[in-house]
């Protein structure tokens, strides 16, 4: 039964994660869109480190944990994302509900694989400027309005393996095939004027990425263990399919009608995705508490716009921070159930790699969350919150200020086991 109500998720979720408008951010005009994933909740909770390994919850962001698993996991995971964007002279408030991945994890001996399904950035904004027009005399005598809207992204479909050469190290990597399509549109109107202009660009993406993956884990003592992690993506290619169209709109009643299209023919082009290399150790004593860190050096300077005529933005490389761990009062206690409940927390820090005004876009997130057992020791609920600043209100750019919930559900079982008696 647990099976077929798997499938049925998944069949949702694959349907779901093309509707979603995943973020709100006018920063996700740039690029490809907002970088959404940094985790399953588990991970994302201790500031997105991914260097513990886990016998029950799928890790997805180094493939050489698949090994470590020793029951099936089924994840899934969502978030619901309230921010304000703040300038020096205005502020508007925005909420998104997002699913953010879908990933099982099958042990098989010295080998595990892991496959799902996730976005991996997101596109989703809508911005409006008011210009005031003067005449000589500096009177307004109209305005001038622009409204900018996006929407999409590139979600990625990924399979991986992880194998344990030894007791203490296990090697993984895995395949991902992303695909997405983003669409933009850039609406300009007079007010003393019948008609505006509106632009509508459209890409569909399509590419190939890998990922490899490196863990070690050693005791150091009868209780206490040091583990770390490297992984490495090499750089890749998105190539992009673009469409344009230029419209002449008439106005009635706050409702926008067509009179003319014109199609513009525009060039395909092609976005290099940014090799990453992040490596992290840890510290603590299995079952009970750990903590670690990990550091990711992302060579976003590859990196550009989809259209060869958006200016205003370059991108550098960058580095992002992660500190983070957790704490289980008794994992083994069958009386009190909040024994047994997991407590997370962490830090983040990052350059994203986005310059806009000379000014380098950063984003800070503290990190706390619950793992709540569900049913028996395996299967469990995980809840986090993060909390963040990005980008800054000054120089004509956007202060984010955002706090996002975020929900998994971790279901571990054992699977492809012979029944001795029907």
């Amino acid at each position: 039964m647990i099976k077929k109500i798997i499938v049925g998720i998944c069949l949702l979720f694959s349907l779901a994660i093309f509707a979603q408008e995943g973020t709100s951010s006018p920063y996700s005009f740039y690029g490809i869109g907002d970088v959404k994933f940094k985790g399953t909740v588990e991970n994302r909770s201790m500031g997105s480190i991914s260097v513990f390994p886990d016998s029950i919850h799928v890790n997805v962001q180094n493939p050489a944990h698949y090994a470590s698993l020793k029951l099936t996991g089924f994840n899934i995971g969502g978030t619901y994302a309230n921010s304000k964007s703040v300038t020096e002279i205005d502020e508007a408030k925005a909420r998104r509900t997002s699913l953010d991945y879908l990933a099982v994890g099958l042990p098989i001996g010295k080998l595990g694989i892991g496959f799902g399904l996730m976005p991996y950035s997101s596109v989703g904004y809508k911005t409006q400027r008011v210009t005031d027009i003067t005449d000589n005399n500096n009177t307004v005598v109209s305005n001038l309005f622009t409204r900018l809207n996006g929407i999409g992204g590139v979600n990625k479909v990924f399979v991986g393996f992880g194998y344990q050469l030894s007791k203490k190290i296990n090697i993984g990597a895995d395949i991902q095939y992303n695909f997405g399509i983003i669409e933009t549109s850039n609406l300009v109107f007079q007010s003393d004027l019948q008609f505006g202009s509106k632009e509508n660009n459209s890409s569909d993406l399509r590419g190939v990425s890998y990922n490899f993956g490196l863990t070690y884990q050693t005791k150091t003592s009868t209780k206490h263990s040091f583990f770390s992690s490297l992984t490495y993506s090499p750089e890749s290619k998105l190539t992009l399919t673009n469409n344009r169209n230029i419209q002449i709109v008439s106005f009635s009643s706050s409702a926008v009608s067509v009179v003319e299209t014109q199609v513009i023919p525009v060039e395909n082009s092609i976005i290099k995705l940014p090799s990453k290399l992040s490596f992290g150790s840890g510290f603590g004593e299995v079952k009970k508490w750990l903590i670690g860190g990990e550091i990711s050096f992302i060579q976003n300077s590859v990196m550009s716009n989809r259209f060869n005529d958006i200016e205003g933005a370059s991108f550098e490389n960058s580095i992002r921070y992660s500190l983070g761990g957790f704490y289980i009062p008794n994992y083994n206690s069958y009386s009190n159930y909040y024994k047994r409940i997991v407590y997370r927390g962490g830090l983040r820090y990052e350059n994203t790699g986005l310059v806009l005004q000379n000014k380098s876009i950063n984003d800070f997130a503290g990190t706390f969350g619950l793992g709540l057992p569900l049913g028996g020791i395996f299967s469990n609920i995980n809840v986090g919150v993060e909390i963040g600043k990005r980008g800054t209100k000054y120089f004509n750019l956007v202060e984010e200020n955002y706090v996002n919930f975020s929900v998994g559900l971790s279901l571990s079982d054992r699977w492809f086991v012979k029944r001795k008696y029907d």
